[in-house]
């Protein structure tokens, strides 16, 4: 894991800096290398309530709704599986070294999947979220180049309490294309992403970030185009940035930030012919209607800790990002943009055997715009009840129950109930 994921896995469950501090170092050269990472599971159970309301025909943008009803199939309203949590299974590898008064690293990581519900288990596929070198000092600033996580709602998900866990679990074709195993019924692990904040996601960047100047630092950066959801092209570079300040005063520390993101997106007239095998033979068309927009959006944040307790506070808003993804039904399909908002508070308080108990709040909401019906997305709102405990100081028990409501604009309701529990083991 990179330096800003250890430090946020380390203030999300006190005692544990110890173990966010560094991997396996290993001297070699005019090199240091630290190998680092985590390996987790949970056992996940998602309970699917009966939908309320009446269900409109669908326009592309039911795909954001988190909770889904229960399926005709032979799981029912019962979805099940052993998963990793929100954050990875990781192993990360960083080098660094200062050369010519310049400090250079590199990282690169894997993160391998926890078996699925497959016959053989093993249809998940390895992520590889991290290749990026950096170089600066501590008087100048620094440069990344590479893919890491985006610059834009970073600090949401790093502040987030289940990241250490599971947070809220998509089932069935509720998110996406039945992005938890369709049939199978697995469980997918979403945290707070969709239901308080937009996700980060891992893109190819080229950023520089300020020195700490007494708490205060920034980052600006250009991004891969391509977060725009279906475009067919775009414009420019993404536009992404952040600052924050940190600061501790008597026994109260805590940090402020604000982000931003902005991305040209420009789709082209297409039609979509496909062919039979049997030869030349129009078999059918999908037409995509030109359109071109500009998407923004910017966040304020805040979290707090004194005397065991610890309080996040996070706001977003934009015009054209849609709901989950960056870009996932973001407009219609003539190009009129929707307006989203959304946040998430939470409360922690670590005991004094050090388990820390939470409980959090988030919802995310998407307006509709131009020719929207009622089926459009209204909004996906999720309570989380969670304990993690350190059982040693690389090792956390994790127990979480997580409630999760999807309400489209013509009053279609549905509702999950999400219960995890496993272990997550830093090195």
């Amino acid at each position: 894991m990179n330096k800003n994921i250890k430090l946020a896995v380390a203030g999300a469950v006190l005692a544990l800096s110890a173990t966010a501090n560094a991997g396996i170092i290993i001297p070699a050269g005019d090199w240091t290398l630290d190998i680092n990472g985590n390996v987790n599971a949970f056992a996940n159970y998602t309970h699917a309530d009966s939908a309320r309301g009446t269900r409109a025909t669908a326009d592309g943008s039911t795909t954001t709704m988190l909770a889904v009803a229960p399926n005709a199939g032979n799981n029912g309203n019962k979805f099940q599986g052993i998963n990793t949590g929100l954050l990875p299974s990781w192993l990360g590898f960083t080098g660094t070294t200062r050369q010519n008064d310049v400090d250079v690293s590199f990282t690169i990581s894997l993160q391998p999947n926890v078996s699925d519900n497959s016959y053989s288990g093993d249809n998940k596929t390895p992520l590889n979220r991290q290749a990026y070198l950096t170089f600066g000092d501590k008087s100048w600033g620094s440069f990344k180049l590479g893919k890491d996580i985006g610059i834009f709602a970073s600090d949401a998900i790093l502040n987030d309490m289940t990241l250490l866990g599971v947070g809220a679990g998509a089932t069935g074709s509720g998110y996406g294309a039945n992005a938890a195993g369709g049939a199978s019924g697995q469980v997918t692990t979403l945290g707070g992403i969709g239901t308080g904040y937009i996700y980060a996601a891992w893109k190819g960047q080229i950023a520089y970030t300020t020195p700490n100047m007494n708490g205060f630092q920034a980052t600006v950066g250009i991004t891969n185009p391509n977060q725009g959801h279906g475009t067919g092209n775009q414009d420019r570079f993404g536009l992404e940035g952040k600052a924050s300040y940190s600061f501790a005063a008597n026994d109260v520390t805590g940090k402020v930030w604000v982000s931003g993101a902005s991305y040209d997106v420009d789709v082209k007239a297409v039609t979509a012919v496909a062919f039979d095998s049997s030869g030349p033979g129009t078999i059918g068309t999908d037409a995509v209607t030109a359109k071109n927009y500009t998407a923004t959006v910017g966040d304020i944040g805040v979290n707090l800790n004194a005397a065991g307790f610890g309080l996040t506070g996070y706001y977003y808003s934009g015009k054209g990002v849609g709901s989950t993804l960056l870009g996932l039904d973001a407009a219609t399909a003539a190009g009129a943009r929707r307006d989203s908002d959304g946040g998430y508070v939470q409360l922690t308080y670590a005991t004094p055997i050090k388990t820390k108990i939470g409980v959090a709040y988030g919802i995310s909401n998407l307006d509709k715009a131009g020719t929207d019906t009622g089926s459009t997305l209204k909004s996906n709102e999720r309570i989380t009840i969670g304990a993690y405990h350190p059982l040693t100081k690389h090792l956390n028990l994790v127990a979480e129950f997580n409630n999760v409501e999807s309400e489209t604009h013509g009053n279609y309701k549905l509702e999950n109930k999400t219960y995890s529990a496993g272990a997550i083991l830093f090195f």
